[in-house]
């Protein structure tokens, strides 16, 4: 930990790491101790709180520290530290740590906007990701008094996550999609009858947010496209809001433009009213319904995949598919596989509700190959992972 004002909001990740078992060290920077005191940090980790290399000198802690680690996490990292660490400097306890440390590291970055864009920041934040180290983007929002802009401290809920899935992968240190863009779509659009009903479908937005979030985990510039969705926005990650399909479908292609991947986790509304009423459609007193003519929404997975932006872009497509009397569930998904063209298909059996809303997933991931990867159930975060798997052998081949 830094020395900035969001070294509050440090407490918060502290206690999620500790109430989910992990056992954690905190080593502050002087800096640090004058936003946050050394007695809140030693009864929130259990363990004293030390940012000198002369404490405890017998113990070795500026080596034992960062070798004993499985995972460093700075949060926040101040542009001075980034800057120390770049260059290597080892002037307390938490830079002698970095130094050390043979495992992931992990830097959320907390600052003003002018300094994070500042040309110094910058080539300290690619040295280290040259090196290795997975330097998340800021989040937007108000900064420190009147501020607004880049440089915010990602919500320490996001920290923690893209953490836990970090570890999840064994500690692998490899960030196997650093350097790549990867655009993700997540939610339910919706098309409006009135000004006040649309129609819609029950996606949560849960598995598109848990894509963005292992992407970045894995190193990845990703750019989440959320329709409808109240989830927050995953650390690191860069979020555009829409609503219905055409706006869906704009952003994702204006992303995808320079993108290595595009994974449509989304579910876009296949239809949309042919018209649009100005006031709320009323009730007739005669106890009529009314009758709503509907136009077909653009595929915009299908249009992705058969003109690409560019030759070598992966597209990942998503099917929530229930069995009927013309077929199973990998019967109907391997028909769409063969008509949308895309390079891996995901598939849901979304029978009896299952699946939407739920923490939970299992699928099964088609490759236009022939190949057929079953996901048994687990987190949505663990089919993340197997997907960016899948997609990282692609891109390999490209």
């Amino acid at each position: 930990m830094s020395g900035g004002i969001a070294a509050y909001k440090a407490c918060e990740l502290l206690r999620r790491f500790t109430e989910s078992g992990h056992d954690v060290t905190v080593v502050p920077t002087r800096a640090a101790l004058e936003f946050v005191g050394a007695p809140t940090w030693a009864a929130l980790s259990g363990k004293p709180v030390h940012t000198e290399v002369w404490d405890d000198v017998h113990q070795v802690p500026h080596v034992r520290i960062g070798q004993s680690a499985d995972l460093v996490v700075v949060a926040p990292a101040t542009a001075d530290l980034l800057a120390k660490a770049a260059h290597g400097l080892a002037d307390d306890l938490l830079t002698n740590t970095l130094l050390t440390a043979r495992c992931p590291v992990v830097y959320a970055p907390a600052m003003h906007t002018e300094m994070w864009e500042n040309a110094a920041t910058a080539a300290n934040v690619a040295t280290l990701r040259e090196r290795g180290a997975l330097v998340i983007e800021p989040a937007e929002g108000r900064l420190t008094g009147v501020d607004t802009g880049k440089g915010r401290l990602p919500e320490p809920a996001e920290i923690f996550a893209l953490a836990t899935d970090l570890l999840a992968r064994g500690g692998a240190r490899e960030l196997d999609l650093a350097g790549r863009r990867v655009v993700v779509s997540a939610g339910g659009t919706r098309e409006y009858l009135d000004p006040v009903r649309f129609l819609g479908n029950r996606s949560s937005g849960l598995q598109g947010y848990a894509l963005a979030r292992t992407a970045a985990a894995r190193g990845a510039e990703v750019t989440l496209v959320a329709a409808n969705t109240t989830l927050p926005d995953p650390a690191g990650v860069k979020v555009v809001k829409v609503v219905t399909t055409a706006e869906l479908q704009e952003q994702v292609v204006a992303a995808s433009a320079t993108a290595d991947a595009v994974v449509m986790a989304a579910a876009p509304a296949d239809f949309r009213p042919s018209s649009y009423a100005d006031s709320k459609i009323k009730k007739a007193e005669d106890g009529s319904s009314p009758t709503i003519e509907l136009t077909q929404n653009p595929d915009i997975l299908a249009g992705l995949a058969h003109e690409r932006p560019h030759p070598g872009i992966v597209v990942v497509g998503f099917a929530a598919e229930t069995g009927d009397q013309n077929g199973t569930v990998m019967d109907h998904a391997r028909t769409k596989l063969a008509r949308k063209g895309c390079d891996l298909l995901v598939v849901n059996d979304v029978g009896g509700g299952k699946v939407f809303g739920e923490e939970h997933n299992e699928a099964v991931v088609l490759g236009k190959d022939g190949s057929s990867t079953s996901v048994p159930r687990g987190s949505k975060s663990a089919l993340a992972q197997v997907i960016w798997d899948r997609v990282t052998e692609l891109l390999r081949d490209r």
